[in-house]
């Protein structure tokens, strides 16, 4: 099983979300909530919360044409830990192209996720909470990148339970 470092947070498999989750978080972490589309697990040392969520289509294009392409774990997540308001961050499943960013779109409101490596995350705080806002009033986020081969995806992932999800989150890393 894959297991990533993001800033500190935990990073889930898409095949362990999907197939396995009870088994993950028996491995990793609590699994405290499942609200719908997103999970939301605690890991007590260092104190981390986060909601998770696996997208449910996935598109992948080479100079304008679908192509098939292996992927890693795709996975959009906000982490909480005391203090914060909410970190925003993607794993795209690829290495994305050197100098690149990842654009999100909720609801026709549009944010850029700066990469590093198969990570993308907002430039700050205050874009963290822009997005969590969007987010929560919206019905689902697309992220569109560019990986190293040259490849775009485009991802998009459902927000039914986020609100919920991210209240649970929160409220446990308080």
């Amino acid at each position: 099983m894959i297991k990533y470092l993001l800033r500190g947070a935990a990073i889930l498999t898409a095949s362990t979300m999907a197939v396995t989750m009870p088994a993950f978080a028996q491995e990793t972490t609590n699994r405290v909530a499942a609200e719908t589309d997103w999970s939301v697990f605690v890991e007590t040392s260092p104190q981390e919360c986060w909601g998770v969520a696996a997208p449910k289509n996935t598109v992948n294009s080479k100079d304008g044409k679908p192509v098939q392409v292996r992927r890693g774990d795709i996975l959009l997540f906000v982490t909480y830990r005391p203090g914060n308001q909410g970190e925003i961050s993607f794993m795209g499943g690829y290495p994305f192209a050197p100098d690149s960013t990842v654009g999100m779109n909720v609801g026709g409101t549009e944010f850029t996720l700066f990469t590093d490596g198969e990570g993308a995350w907002a430039g700050s705080p205050s874009e963290d909470s822009k997005i969590v806002a969007a987010l929560k009033a919206g019905a689902d986020v697309t992220l569109t990148g560019r990986s190293a081969r040259g490849t775009q995806t485009q991802d998009t992932f459902s927000l039914m339970g986020f609100t919920a999800a991210m209240e649970e989150a929160q409220k446990r890393c308080q």
